[in-house]
């Protein structure tokens, strides 16, 4: 009963598991929010290139955006580049995944959007599958998904 030789081992063992298991949690925490700041930044990122474009892209009557636009909006949005020839910013991304609208407002008349009697807004949001770090070791994740909104009012610059 006196004897204390392999105590330290038999500790170790029966806190491994959840020592493994909290560091795994503290991985897989701070990849979704790495994600979740991507698909935020990505969002918030196209909905400033679509309020730079031209008014003349815009139909308020319709509330319809040209569709090269829309394209150019979802490939900025999803990978930073407008033709779409960068990386997805989060692994499976995919431009189904990015809904750019556009809603107009009658009532102003004044600055900017005088001459065009409408002040269109192109709002752009995505809801994108979490990609989990661990899924592979059975982390159900599969109903997780990274959603993010942004709107810009269109300078027609």
């Amino acid at each position: 009963m006196r004897a204390t030789r392999g105590t330290a081992a038999a500790e170790m063992a029966l806190m491994l598991p959840l020592l493994v298991m909290l560091l795994m949690g503290t991985f897989e925490g701070g990849y979704f929010l790495w994600n979740e700041h991507k698909v935020v930044k990505g969002v918030r990122d196209g909905a400033r290139y679509a309020a730079r474009q031209d008014f003349s892209d815009f139909t308020c009557s319709s509330d319809t955006i040209d569709s090269t636009v829309v394209s150019n909006v979802k490939n900025l949005t999803r990978t930073g580049t407008a033709d779409g020839s960068g990386n997805d910013a989060v692994p499976g991304w995919t431009n189904d995944d990015i809904t750019v609208t556009l809603s107009c407002d009658d009532t102003t008349s004044t600055g900017i959007y005088a001459d065009v009697g409408t002040a269109p807004r192109v709002t752009v949001s995505a809801s994108v599958a979490y990609p989990s770090l661990f899924g592979s070791l059975g982390f159900n994740t599969g109903s997780l998904h990274l959603n993010a909104s942004a709107q810009s009012a269109v300078m027609g610059l």
